[in-house]
């Protein structure tokens, strides 16, 4: 802060407050301006502060320029994809209020698949945002993502993956089954990269199993919706020995590579899940 020693006639300006040092009498003196000034500029830093956005806010936001146009099948531009992979790297548990401490991660002695909790976060026809909680051993079966792009960040914890692409015209044993190539088949844990699967490929259709408590925050471009056409379809997959198909051959050494995909036509029985839906948490 700027000050001065002016005097005017023996006296200190009555705009100017004065201050003596001890070692002498030489006023020093600060004009109420600069003091008035320095109160503007603490007022604005504190603003600032005040409107630095939450990452979950921040998640929202993107995701809002990430799919403002989005409809069934729609990929988001790569620079998009970046920008939200980006947001969603930077993201801890405490930004999300999650913890492994928290109950949804305790897994219950039953003899059964644990319960698996849902944290709703956000939804509309846009996009969604949820977190998916895992107790020890908790299990979502193999499912879709039909027409939809999915980001998922692993928040703690250890999961194992396992992620099928569709192979294209292919022919099929029954109407009900067909075959799928092996995309990702193995386990992750926190901190590690976002995930991105695509209406296609990308390992559009996974399972989880959770080796420890964990947390996966899921962003779905656009979400589930039954009147749209985006229903979500789990399977049963199958060795491809399990079937002969004639049309299709694979040879031997890659043949843990593919699998035959068959629709359940019931709800899983290893599917235990909770969803906690409240209002919008944005």
């Amino acid at each position: 802060m700027g000050t001065g020693t002016t005097m005017v006639s023996g006296k200190v300006r009555k705009d100017l407050s004065t201050k003596t040092y001890q070692n002498g009498n030489i006023p020093i003196v600060a004009s109420t301006e600069n003091r008035s000034s320095s109160r503007k500029k603490k007022m604005i830093q504190r603003r600032n502060k005040e409107t630095v956005i939450c990452p979950v806010q921040k998640l929202f936001e993107t995701c809002k320029k990430v799919f403002a146009n989005c409809k069934s099948g729609t990929v988001p531009s790569p620079q998009h994809i970046q920008m939200l992979r980006a947001v969603l790297d930077e993201i801890k548990p405490e930004d999300v209020g999650v913890s492994p401490k928290m109950p949804f991660f305790r897994s219950k002695m039953t003899g059964r698949s644990p319960l698996v909790t849902y944290l709703h976060i956000h939804k509309c026809h846009r996009f969604s945002i949820g977190i998916f909680c895992l107790p020890p051993s908790g299990v979502i079966p193999l499912h879709n993502h039909p027409e939809m792009t999915v980001f998922s960040k692993l928040l703690f914890g250890t999961i194992h993956i396992k992620s099928y692409d569709w192979v294209s015209d292919s022919p099929q044993p029954s109407l009900d089954t067909r075959l799928a190539k092996v995309k990702v088949d193995s386990e992750f844990t926190a901190p590690c990269d976002t995930s991105i699967l695509y209406p296609t490929d990308g390992g559009n259709l996974h399972c989880f199993i959770a080796k420890t408590a964990c947390a996966v925050l899921d962003v779905l471009g656009p979400p589930y919706s039954d009147p749209a056409g985006r229903h979500c379809t789990y399977y049963f997959d199958y060795p491809f020995s399990s079937y002969s198909v004639d049309g299709v051959d694979v040879p031997e050494e890659e043949k843990e590579g593919y699998a035959w995909l068959k629709e359940r036509e019931e709800e899983p029985e290893d599917l235990k899940m909770s969803l906690k839906v409240q209002k919008d948490r944005i």
